[in-house]
């Protein structure tokens, strides 16, 4: 039987297919490893649990992309850039016992793709002194730069 036409030739579908998802991958990539990189990320965020609670504000922002293009969602509503998030922690959080106690919960890590991450979790401040406890919710985008993981744009309420 002679395939006249590209779409009757059912044989043919698989090997499309394959070619398609094989020139979905970026240049050079090996495949996706996304335990891994959840493990990466996992790492770089109980380190920034970690800083916060010794009181270093720098050290928990260093997860964050160090660039203008940062972006910030918090309840005030957005801000840009690196250092007008940090500048906006050190307003809310002037010394340790503001700070209090951080404890991250994460629900989700996704991969929409090898270079970027999509995170759901739950934030909250313990310890505060004569303050009370504050808790909330977040959203993380992070992506892969110059092979470390960075936050990108972060929705905190």
């Amino acid at each position: 039987m002679k395939c006249s036409l590209f779409f009757r030739c059912t044989w043919l579908w698989p090997l499309c297919i394959g070619f398609i998802l094989a020139g979905c991958q970026r240049p050079g990539a090996v495949g996706c490893q996304h335990e891994a990189d959840r493990d990466s990320i996992l790492e770089r965020m109980a380190t920034q649990e970690v800083a916060w609670n010794r009181g270093d504000l720098e050290a928990f922002m260093e997860p964050y992309w160090k660039s203008d293009s940062l972006l910030f969602v918090g309840s005030r509503g957005p801000t840009r850039g690196w250092t007008a998030t940090l500048d906006n922690y050190r307003k809310g959080y002037p010394d340790k016992s503001a700070m209090g106690r951080l404890t991250f919960g994460v629900e989700s890590v996704d991969f929409p793709s090898c270079d970027v991450a999509l995170m759901l979790g739950s934030w909250r401040l313990d310890e505060r002194g004569e303050l009370e406890s504050l808790s909330g919710w977040f959203s993380l985008v992070w992506e892969r730069m110059d092979g470390r993981w960075v936050i990108v744009r972060d929705h905190s309420s």
